[in-house]
């Protein structure tokens, strides 16, 4: 296969690379007006931050994305809408049964509008500073036409340390992807076969280029609309930190390792991003902060999960070279994600529940969503077949029911049942996010 080369000015820019900006905000927008809406879009296709080098870092960042119910409301065919990816012309609420959203996570449950039909628009806001958040949030809403309100938003916030609610460090993995700025990093891309790493093909994850099977992934027509976009699941996830606390120490009681060990475990890494395949005993702060070691491993001299279970959050969800096929199996499931915690952190030690709202707002981009997220969470992280470990389900985003148990492999293994329902989900929808080619052409529909 040819190198590929990408339309860097035109593929939004999230999609390619992690911000790292510490504050964000997603705006969500309804199309009350047409021509009003498509008029803002073609303004603001040229203020969009892009996948091009940076000269500098901005103090902020703008991406947009839309809803099949948004692109509808701005005049695009019911025609071409349903020739887009399925889940996404349907919408997240139609997919709970094949994503694990029943019981509390159903959308019956969900406080809106996230999954609702008035949210049409997505704008995601990413700054260095709260001031530079509020300065790029104020002139993106001081241009809008009075035809498209802003009906609700949700800020982020990187947490001290840079960990999610239950204490993990994130962020560690992401992609490899065939022609973006970095070259090849250990254990991020597909396998070669000889201990090497190359990138992923980039058609897995944008519209418009080969994937991994050098093919281009299926897109709707016209190629205007489709190039160099991307689909965008969101989902917000409600934590229960207390509850994750509580199942860790009454666990750990029995469990000679001990709670540190155990919470390893649970996750494949150690809190401080340290991983169990290279470090199985102790976190060690200079390996996880070294991105030359911090992903070299891939599982094929631990197939039995001695160092890092088999069920280890991190490993089903990228098993690497643990399951058959040498990688290329993964290497079609495979997600940018681009999530953010909400909510103020529990305060250590506490083992009540504050009735306070906190979470992750989850997002993730791919090329095709049924293939790539609903096929993660619904094979590997709702179901434990892939991975020899039957019904189970994964402790921290699988979707519990108070009577799954988790497999710590070793002679003899050990267990942690009776698992409650750490996370909840509370909202969520697809989107697709435009290259500015897209963009522009829905700046042009009539009518």
């Amino acid at each position: 296969m040819s190198a590929t080369v990408l339309e860097l000015n035109a593929i939004q820019g999230l999609v390619l690379r992690g911000y790292r900006m510490p504050v964000g905000r997603y705006l969500y927008l309804r199309v009350e007006d047409a021509r009003a809406a498509r008029d803002w879009i073609g303004g603001i296709a040229q203020q969009v931050t892009t996948a091009a080098p940076w000269r500098s870092k901005p103090d902020s960042a703008v991406n947009i994305a839309f809803t099949a119910v948004g692109l509808r409301a701005l005049g695009v065919p019911e025609a071409t809408v349903a020739d887009f990816s399925a889940p996404f012309a349907q919408g997240m609420v139609a997919r709970a049964a094949t994503l694990g959203d029943t019981g509390p996570s159903s959308p019956a449950n969900w406080p809106g509008p996230l999954g609702s039909p008035d949210v049409h628009i997505l704008v995601l806001l990413a700054a260095g500073t709260a001031a530079a958040l509020k300065d790029r949030q104020d002139r993106l809403i001081s241009a809008l036409p009075p035809g498209l309100p802003v009906i609700a938003r949700q800020d982020t916030e990187v947490l001290p340390g840079g960990t999610e609610h239950f204490g993990y460090v994130d962020g560690f993995s992401q992609p490899d992807i065939e022609g973006a700025e970095h070259g090849p990093r250990t254990g991020l891309g597909a396998p070669t076969g000889n201990g090497g790493w190359r990138p992923i093909r980039a058609g897995e994850f944008i519209l418009g280029y080969p994937d991994e099977e050098g093919v281009l992934p299926d897109a709707p027509k016209p190629a205007e609309l489709a190039r160099n976009g991307s689909y965008l699941a969101v989902r917000k996830l409600h934590q229960d930190v207390a509850a994750f606390r509580r199942m860790v120490l009454a666990a750990a009681e029995f469990y000679p390792g001990g709670a540190d060990l155990l919470v390893a475990k649970l996750l494949g890494r150690w809190p401080d991003g340290t991983p169990l395949e290279n470090s199985p005993k102790r976190a060690e702060p200079g390996l996880a902060a070294d991105p030359r070691r911090n992903n070299a491993f891939d599982y094929a001299d631990d197939p039995d999960g001695y160092r890092c279970p088999v069920g280890a959050h991190i490993r089903r969800v990228n098993p690497r070279l643990s399951l058959p096929f040498d990688g290329k199996l993964v290497n079609r499931h495979r997600l940018v994600r681009r999530g953010a915690p909400y909510g103020s952190p529990l305060p250590a030690g506490v083992l009540d529940d504050d009735g306070a709202d906190r979470g992750n707002l989850f997002a993730c981009f791919q090329a095709d969503p049924a293939r790539q997220f609903e096929f993660i969470q619904s094979q590997w992280l709702n179901d434990g077949n892939a991975f020899r470990l039957g019904a189970d389900r994964d402790v921290i985003a699988g979707a519990q029911t108070g009577d799954g148990k988790f497999t710590i492999n070793g002679e003899p293994p050990a267990f942690v049942g009776r698992i409650p329902r750490l996370v909840t989900t509370v909202g969520g929808e697809y989107f697709f996010a435009p290259g500015i080619n897209g963009l522009n052409y829905l700046s042009r529909l009539t009518g």
